[in-house]
């Protein structure tokens, strides 16, 4: 392993010492501690190996904020994560700072009010779930095409179900239909 390849904070792996934490670098040697303590080596001479998986990004010229900046807002649509300012823009404006109150049937029970910003979230939330949740079917190697159908008719269903919140989403495409396509 070159020199150039390490960076302080960096785990890597050593024959005799086992696996450690890049402490320091100098120009020809890296001050490691491993378990056994702290040791000066020769990245190139001492057989060090990285102890965590490396990229090498050649030719980049963007920002690397902006690489990471898309790189995180994409896992977190793909892990169906979004953020909360972004929640409350897809609400339509007439329910902004409104409140959803249930009442009981019985008048000595407390009425219970919760914010729409978080019972939007909630709905998103479930849509984003149900989203996921049809992707791991499509994508399963082991269901059959008919057990994938089944189960299908079933997130169907619950979009059925949660068209009665369309009237909260600002914009149409966001709206929950019999289908999730």
């Amino acid at each position: 392993m070159r020199i150039e390849q390490m960076h302080v904070g960096m785990r890597v792996r050593h024959p005799h010492y086992g696996t450690g934490e890049v402490k320091a670098l100098e120009p020809k040697l890296a001050t490691v501690v491993f378990p056994q303590g702290e040791q000066k080596l020769s990245p190139e001479l001492s057989g060090l190996e990285p102890a965590e998986p490396l990229a090498e990004v050649s030719g980049l010229t963007r920002p690397l904020a902006a690489v990471i900046r898309e790189t995180v807002q994409a896992l977190a649509e793909e892990l169906g994560l979004e953020r909360e300012e972004g929640l409350v823009e897809a609400l339509g404006a007439r329910w902004h700072g409104g409140r959803l109150v249930l009442h009981p049937a019985d008048p000595s029970l407390q009425t219970k009010e919760v914010p729409l910003e978080v019972f939007f979230h909630k709905i998103v939330m479930m849509r984003n779930n149900l989203r996921t949740l049809e992707q791991k079917i499509n994508a399963h190697e082991k269901l059959t095409d008919g057990e994938k159908v089944e189960l299908q008719q079933y997130i169907t269903r619950c979009y059925g179900s949660m068209t009665t919140f369309n009237l909260l989403f600002k914009h149409k495409q966001d709206q929950f239909s019999g289908s999730s396509s």
